[in-house]
């Protein structure tokens, strides 16, 4: 039974890579027009810069939560690499606390608390779901 937890974790997991990929890399290769014309209305008040920060950590994210638990598995002597699966997981999760509390602080909530909302429920259950379920079976 564990195995189809183990699975299911894994299956949310690249979910939340899938999600936050593609946004990480609209992020990273889009002229700031470009995101303003998209509705990323908070990309007209900060460094764009720090946009392209948030971009790299979305998209090693991403990678971190899949490729850990992968490494940890299919190569030999990896199995320390595990944990850094559940680290991506609880670090995007931890973006998107801090994209929510930024949107409500900038009267944007009302379009963006759904989204905001299901990514960062989301990416924590992937991380409770690693640390919980997929250590120990792998």
């Amino acid at each position: 039974m564990n195995i189809v937890y183990a699975l299911a974790g894994l299956a949310l997991s690249a979910l939340v890579a899938f999600s936050f990929y593609k946004a990480g890399k609209f992020k990273a290769t889009a002229t700031k027009e470009t995101l303003l014309g998209a509705g990323f209305g908070w990309v007209a008040n900060i460094p764009f810069g720090l946009v392209r920060l948030i971009a790299w950590v979305e998209l090693l994210g991403a990678v971190g939560i899949i490729l850990a638990p992968l490494a940890a598995y299919f190569v030999p002597g990896f199995a320390w690499a595990q944990i850094w699966g559940v680290l991506a997981a609880a670090g995007l999760a931890l973006t998107m606390a801090v994209a929510h509390i930024m949107h409500t602080v900038r009267g944007e909530n009302k379009y963006t608390w759904k989204m905001t909302s299901k990514l960062f429920l989301f990416s924590a259950a992937a991380a409770v779901l690693q640390a919980v379920v997929i250590l120990p079976v792998f």
